[in-house]
């Protein structure tokens, strides 16, 4: 966890040094009061009359879409791309994860990719403040083995993106829960592969705490939502509170002052920060196959899209998390209550500990396994995906392989 911290605390400082380079503004007051004006004039689907250029927030919906149709044109799996609408809300639930001033139908964004038949169901989950297209050098190669489909969560990318009013930590596992469910039976699935990076891990964890029956194997690639605040590693954080930077910071955080608003806030100069953090990020760690200027061109226009449209599921910060990414329910805790089989799987420098997946083995019922691939970070899927893919095909043996009791650890991977 140390780690965690320290990589956070450099994310930071990195952050602040690119905001001050562009020299757009003079303090984090203005920029704070620029993304919410900004926030606030952003909708889902933007039918503004202005040319997109002349726009502060230059994106929509469709803009969205559309830099996804050019990312995943670097794929040669035919795939479909569609909404799946998964209607107003849960029937008889009690918690209305729509709430808000109308009743209208919500979009899942979904692609489904050529298969062969028989393939078995790896359904493919995002983290937070990422969409289904941060997997577009993984679907060719899983496409192979798997019959993929990767979704944008409710309040993500191409999703719909409803006002997020949730006011607590169930209501807001509930309204991915519950949308996931809905998209699940919108689909008509079942018996299939999940997989979560991120918190993507953490809301798929989540899902088959709740619905098992439906998922045959779990796959957590770098899982958010192992620790608490109240482990004794988090002493670091009580200290660093009574500083004035961790008294700024954490007001921060319980203001749900997210790193989508400083995008918005650049306006048209987002598009430039998001740049600088996609270049700097995935070319680092990449082995040998770092992004050729294609793929960084599609990815930085990808990403900033999918960060400047409206403020929805990013808002589900704070409620997930204390300051210092701490879980306020743990995963930890269910730990016992495992039903389904699972493998963890970390770049060797995720800044995700492998510790509490360890930690959390010792307490499951089920099988579980835990890989971890060199010359990866948290992205390990992008910066070495030839050692993800790996890592998944081995994971995913019994479904794969005539004779899997007898597969060895592919060269390369290691096992915690």
């Amino acid at each position: 966890m140390n780690l965690l911290r320290h990589r956070l605390s450099s994310s930071i400082s990195k952050m602040s040094e690119e905001i001050s380079k562009t020299g757009f503004v003079s303090s984090s007051a203005a920029a704070t009061a620029a993304a919410s004006t900004a926030e606030a004039s952003t909708t889902s689907k933007s039918k503004s009359l202005w040319p997109s250029v002349l726009r502060w927030i230059p994106t929509s919906t469709d803009h969205i879409i559309a830099a996804e149709k050019r990312l995943l044109s670097i794929v040669k799996t035919p795939y479909v791309q569609e909404q799946v609408n998964i209607g107003s809300g849960p029937p008889g639930s009690k918690i209305r994860w729509f709430r808000s001033t109308s009743d209208e139908p919500r979009f899942i964004n979904t692609v489904t990719f050529d298969s062969k038949e028989d393939s078995p169901t790896l359904v493919m989950v995002h983290g937070y403040a990422a969409s289904q297209g941060f997997f577009f050098r993984n679907f060719d190669a899983l496409a192979s083995r798997f019959r993929i489909i990767a979704i944008d969560q409710l309040g993500w990318g191409g999703s719909s993106r409803p006002d997020f009013t949730c006011k607590s930590t169930e209501e807001t596992e509930a309204w991915f829960i519950d949308s996931f469910e809905e998209w699940r039976k919108a689909k008509n699935l079942s018996n299939f592969i999940l997989l979560g990076h991120s918190f993507g891990g953490y809301v798929a964890a989540k899902y088959a705490l709740k619905h098992p029956e439906h998922v045959q194997h779990l796959i957590l690639v770098g899982p958010a939502g192992f620790s608490s605040e109240s482990e004794p590693k988090s002493e670091w954080l009580t200290k660093f509170r009574a500083t004035w930077k961790g008294a700024i910071l954490n007001h921060l955080w319980e203001s749900n002052f997210t790193p989508q608003k400083i995008v918005r806030g650049f306006g048209p100069w987002g598009p430039d920060i998001v740049r600088r953090y996609t270049t700097a990020r995935f070319g680092a760690y990449s082995s040998g196959t770092v992004l050729t200027v294609d793929e960084s061109r599609l990815l930085t226009d990808y990403v900033y899209h999918t960060l400047a449209a409206k403020a929805s599921g990013e808002l589900c910060l704070k409620y997930i998390f204390s300051f210092g990414a701490f879980a306020r329910m743990p995963l930890l805790q269910s730990a016992s209550e495992w039903k389904v089989p699972t493998t963890f799987i970390y770049g060797v420098q995720d800044w995700m500990n492998y510790q509490g997946a360890q930690e959390a083995r010792q307490h499951m019922k089920v099988p579980c396994e835990i890989i971890r691939v060199p010359q990866g970070g948290h992205f390990v899927f992008i910066d070495n995906p030839q050692g993800f893919h790996s890592a998944m095909f081995y994971a995913c043996r019994r479904f794969l392989s005539p004779d899997p009791d007898h597969e060895s650890l592919p060269d390369g991977l290691t096992s915690a």
